[in-house]
């Protein structure tokens, strides 16, 4: 299952991933917002990344007007490493370098279809395992627990 939060700068392009990831086949929890009102992403960027955290969804995707607040907010929560992609290099990236568990998207920065893309690279590229990248998320997760 897929988690997925947006605030109203996010909205349009949230709805659009929403229905591309269910044409897809995934399963979407959906973490508001649900209309295009102004809100706060912390609200949401934080919902989506706990249920991530706790296991209820394997991976989230998060979406603000530049996607900066939205991927700080996410990476607030224990176990979250969430990276703000503006094109699909970095999707891949990462995946195979970092284990991202968390996309985030900035709505006025990227287009429609590049959006698209950056999401279904991100959520078919695998960790690469290698032992240098595992090396250093353990370290990211000690300084975590600190």
């Amino acid at each position: 299952m897929i988690a997925i939060g947006s605030d109203h700068g996010g909205f349009d392009l949230k709805t659009k991933v929403i229905e591309h990831l269910k044409n897809a086949g995934y399963e979407v929890k959906d973490f508001g917002c649900y209309d295009k009102n102004s809100c706060d992403y912390p609200d949401y960027g934080k919902a989506a990344a706990m249920a991530v955290s706790a296991g209820e969804c394997d991976r989230g995707i998060v979406i603000c007007t530049t996607g900066i607040g939205i991927s700080i907010t996410a990476n607030k929560v224990k176990g979250i490493r969430c990276a703000l992609c503006t094109d699909t290099y970095l999707a891949r990236m990462t995946r195979l370098h970092n284990d991202a568990n968390m996309l985030a998207l900035g709505a006025a920065d990227i287009g429609e279809g590049l959006a698209m893309d950056i999401v279904d690279i991100f959520l078919n590229t695998e960790f690469s395992g290698e032992e240098k990248h595992v090396r250093r998320i353990t370290k990211i997760a000690d300084m975590e627990a600190e």
